[in-house]
């Protein structure tokens, strides 16, 4: 055709942007053409490699224990809010005359002291500062603040517990594994006897009750044990008693 100035090595014209071996009539040059849709799909795979790359080295720049301090530091601030909101729960339950219900949400609080206390060094020897954020305590009925109060510590318990002690193991982090393992066993006790008092409310009024807490791993009981705690081993005299 009159119009075609470039054939492939067929003799068979070929339009601009198409593939092949083109000889052009006027130089007698080969030229390679190169599709734009090639262009464009190698420009992705340049993309997707890069991208590939980058995540490999954040994976790398995040190792197992930099994952358990993170743990470690959400346990803490999730430990203090829960001491700090069971404080004001246990006020809220004095003034509807829950006073066993009161008295047990300060035993919570004070097994949450425990649970942070223990972070806040483990941290420290992981080379990280304990921080924890106050959030202002949303105060309701008593019996919301129970079912509240269940709701978290079985989230704890079933949830995230589990989680950080998986990744502490993978860490292999003792005293974090040690930590986490005795809280969920705690947040289980807690979250046991946050649902007997849903279960009959009634019984929780009158006066305060007393209730022992262990000083390692946070147990909550209103009976000593004979000899040691059922969780961690801590010899029962030394658990702290409040009503």
């Amino acid at each position: 055709a009159e119009d075609c100035n470039k054939e492939d090595t067929a003799g068979r014209c070929v339009a601009p942007g198409e593939f092949g071996l083109i000889v052009n009539k006027e130089g007698g040059m080969t030229i390679k053409r190169v599709a734009y849709v090639a262009v464009c799909c190698g420009a992705l795979l340049s993309a997707a490699l890069i991208i590939s790359a980058n995540a490999q080295m954040r994976d790398q720049a995040i190792s197992p224990v930099d994952v358990t301090l993170k743990n470690l530091m959400e346990a803490y601030n999730g430990e203090s809010n829960a001491n700090a909101r069971y404080l004001a729960f246990a006020k809220k339950a004095d003034e509807e005359g829950y006073g066993k219900a009161a008295s047990l949400f300060r035993a919570a609080a004070r097994a949450e002291q425990v649970h942070f206390e223990r972070d806040a060094k483990i941290i420290k020897s992981l080379g990280g500062t304990p921080k924890a954020t106050i959030d202002q305590p949303v105060v309701k009925s008593t019996k919301e603040n129970v079912e509240a109060a269940y709701k978290g510590e079985t989230y704890e318990k079933n949830v995230m517990y589990p989680e950080f002690l998986a990744q502490a193991e993978k860490a292999n982090v003792k005293e974090a594994v040690d930590v986490f393992e005795d809280a969920q066993a705690a947040e289980g006790v807690h979250a046991m006897l946050y649902k007997e008092v849903l279960d009959n409310m009634d019984a929780w009024k009158g006066a305060k009750k007393d209730f022992y807490v262990c000083p390692l791993c946070g147990n909550v009981v209103d009976k000593l044990p004979a000899a040691v705690c059922p969780i961690c081993a801590t010899e029962t005299k030394k658990f702290m008693m409040v009503s």
